[in-house]
C-alpha cells in the first residue's frame, strides 16, 4: 500500500487542500453524480462498477495537483485526449461532466482560491476532451446501432 502522507511535499497544492483524503472525497462525490447520469454512465465500459474509473481519476488528479506520481507509474503518460477518443464527448457530455465535478468541488469545500484554480483546470480539460459534435450519430465512440 502506498503511504500517501510520506509522498506529499508540504508546499504542494495537493498537500495544501488535504492530500489523498480530499481527493478521495472529490472523486467519490463526482462519481456519485456520474452513476446517476444516463448520458455519462454509458461511457464507462464497466457500467455500474466505477472502481477502476475512480482509481484512475483520483491517481491522475492527485498527480496533476502535486501529489504522488502513481498515475504515470501505473499507466504512463496521461494522454487524456487519446484515452477519451473512444467515447463520444459532445459539448453536452462536457457540460454534464462539469455539473458533476462542480457538485463534487462544492462538497469538499476547499478554500475559494484553491476551488477557483481547480475549477479553471476542470473547465479547460473538459473542453479539450470534446471530440464529437452535439447530436452526432456516428463518430468516435458512438455505437453503430445508435
Amino acid at each position: 500500500m502506498i503511504d500517501h502522507v510520506s509522498l506529499q511535499r508540504p508546499d504542494s497544492f495537493y498537500a495544501m487542500i488535504g492530500g489523498h483524503a480530499t481527493f478521495t472525497k472529490l472523486v467519490d462525490a463526482f462519481y456519485a453524480g456520474v452513476a446517476q447520469d444516463e448520458l455519462l454512465i454509458f461511457m464507462y465500459p464497466d457500467g455500474a462498477d466505477l472502481t477502476g474509473a475512480k482509481h484512475r481519476l483520483q491517481g491522475f488528479l492527485e498527480q496533476y495537483f502535486g501529489g504522488p506520481g502513481t498515475y504515470s507509474q501505473e499507466r504512463g503518460h496521461p494522454r487524456l485526449r487519446m484515452r477519451h477518443l473512444p467515447f463520444p464527448v459532445t459539448p453536452q457530455a462536457r457540460d454534464r461532466w462539469l455539473v458533476h465535478m462542480r457538485a463534487a468541488l462544492d462538497a469538499i469545500e476547499v478554500p475559494p482560491m484553491y476551488d477557483a484554480m481547480m475549477w479553471d483546470y476542470f473547465e479547460r480539460a473538459a473542453t479539450a476532451m470534446v471530440n464529437s459534435p452535439e447530436g452526432a450519430t456516428e463518430g468516435p465512440g458512438l455505437p453503430e446501432s445508435r
